[in-house]
């Protein structure tokens, strides 16, 4: 197998080079515009010495630059770093330096940033702004480079070449760089356009971020049938609404956050959305509430949910729209995360890795053609997670006798809020660090607009005073504002097993009580 993300490029303008690729809030391209774009910029990659297999990063907002910044790099054969547009300058020359990445392309939103992550950073070398305007001081500009440099012929790498390193977040303080292959990608875009299908006139909006792997596989998805792709450079309702309407959008994902604001917009029946036939939604847990809510207000739509990781290149189960009816939902099927697609095989395990029976809980296990060869240069993390030829998920789950798995929790401490990873001891570690803390746990409790929220647990040294406000601005001086704690409250003691190790379950149990669906 040898597949190549450049493929469905190439088919879409042999096929339909007039029709339109992407529409943003500044550029209308068609496919043969698409991929001239991406092979000039390819050539200009090349010119300032990338080469095949060198990671290359880009940070910015949603656009049809980013789409052609993607392209280039595996027309050119090299690998993409997408950076997470919410972290710190700390944590993104962290990344940058991790996977020894040289050139980065940031936009308009982020160019402020540029000095900062050259000071921290030890590889990056060039900086590409890719703004319309004239390029800043020190960096090279995009539109200039395509402009001024000859279209390059594909250079046809795919199969289990790397395309591509999406950073998540890490256990040990760190994030993990999961690496994905071409065949890997295209495994799981294939597999869910077998559970999904689109058609070729099909408009779909991007509205989650495409350094989020959610947001690439829906990009991926779309290019592999040659669809219209709208992006929108950021999540807001009224925006969402507007495209809707205006560009005729038949598809999209979301975030639960995302449907929340949608469906209580006050705004939203002025909004003719009918052309909206399906709406994908995962990446975070959803309240069933909001799930009913949001079925009622938008009733032209049906839903999908699906669940997966990054380190499977994406979701690997579906729960399909009928599943959504009061027909289908019976029995508690609206619970289920669904089932394992094409070229995917699940099963839970416990602690030994051996298969469990029907209904009874332990870790989810995958194994199929999507899953990561590894993560960047962490060994022993890939030795943990990778065993006896399975992906060990974290989460823990039951299936029932037909094959539908349910979540209930998560073995790793991680809390997923508004479609963000977040992991409880890099937020720990950071409160551990401010000079009035003796002790502290970190998860996360329920949260209707976030799915989750961040709620620590501290202990004070004895005589020391502080406030909640303190600690989360002292937090928000080492990790990414949205991993920081948004609730804070003070106790004498943390719950502790024989051993020492806090009982996190302890403290977690009252915010969960009586709710069925953790994990969305």
């Amino acid at each position: 197998m040898n597949y190549q993300l450049t493929q469905a490029l190439h088919r879409a303008i042999r096929h339909r080079p007039n029709d339109i690729a992407y529409v943003d809030d500044r550029d209308r391209r068609t496919y043969a515009e698409f991929g001239d774009r991406a092979a000039r910029l390819a050539g200009a990659l090349a010119a300032l010495g990338a080469a095949k297999g060198q990671r290359i990063g880009i940070l910015a907002l949603n656009s049809g630059v980013y789409l052609e910044t993607m392209m280039a790099v595996w027309w050119l054969g090299a690998a993409i770093n997408p950076v997470n547009i919410r972290w710190t300058a700390a944590e993104i020359a962290y990344s940058l330096d991790d996977c020894d990445t040289s050139i980065l392309l940031i936009d308009d939103t982020f160019a402020p940033l540029a000095a900062e992550l050259s000071a921290r950073s030890k590889t990056l070398a060039t900086l590409i702004y890719t703004g319309a305007g004239p390029a800043p001081e020190g960096m090279l500009s995009y539109q200039t480079l395509i402009a001024e440099t000859a279209p390059i012929a594909d250079s046809e790498t795919g199969g289990e070449s790397l395309a591509g390193v999406f950073y998540t977040g890490g256990t040990t303080g760190h994030p993990k760089g999961v690496m994905l292959t071409h065949n890997g990608l295209l495994s799981n875009t294939i597999g869910a356009l077998l559970e999904v299908p689109f058609a070729e006139d099909d408009v779909v909006m991007v509205a989650a971020p495409l350094f989020h792997l959610a947001g690439a596989c829906i990009f991926l998805r779309a290019q592999l049938r040659g669809c219209r792709i709208l992006l929108l450079p950021g999540f807001n309702a009224q925006a969402a609404m507007r495209a809707i309407a205006t560009e005729r959008v038949t598809f999209t994902l979301l975030v639960p956050t995302m449907i929340q604001m949608l469906v209580d917009h006050p705004e939203l029946p002025a909004h003719d959305l009918s052309s909206l036939r399906r709406i994908m939604y995962g990446a975070s847990p959803i309240g069933e509430g909001l799930l009913l809510r949001a079925m009622t207000r938008l009733p032209d739509a049906s839903f999908i949910q699906s669940y997966g990781l990054t380190e499977t290149s994406g979701p690997f189960t579906i729960l399909p729209a009928i599943y959504h009816t009061p027909e289908g939902r019976q029995p508690d099927r609206l619970r289920s995360a669904g089932r394992p697609f094409w070229s995917m095989e699940l099963r839970i395990v416990d602690p030994h890795g051996d298969p469990l029976p029907a209904g009874q809980v332990g870790e989810i296990a995958v194994r199929g053609a999507g899953i990561m060869p590894g993560y960047w240069n962490k060994p022993e993390q890939t030795a943990a997670a990778l065993r006896h030829g399975w992906l060990h998920s974290g989460d823990a789950g039951y299936m029932d006798d037909e094959g539908f798995l349910f979540i209930v929790d998560r073995v790793k401490d991680m809390i997923v809020s508004g479609g963000e990873n977040v992991y409880s001891t890099e937020v720990e570690s950071a409160i551990s660090k401010h000079k009035a803390v003796a002790a502290c746990a970190v998860f996360g409790i329920p949260s209707d607009r976030w799915g989750e929220a961040v709620h620590a647990v501290v202990v004070l040294k004895d005589g020391a005073e502080t406030t909640g406000e303190d600690i989360r601005a002292h937090c928000k001086t080492l990790i990414a504002g949205y991993k920081c704690p948004g609730t804070v409250e003070f106790r004498d003691s943390l719950p502790v097993s024989g051993a020492g190790k806090t009982l996190k379950h302890v403290l977690r149990e009252p915010f969960w009580k009586g709710l069925d669906r953790r994990v969305g």
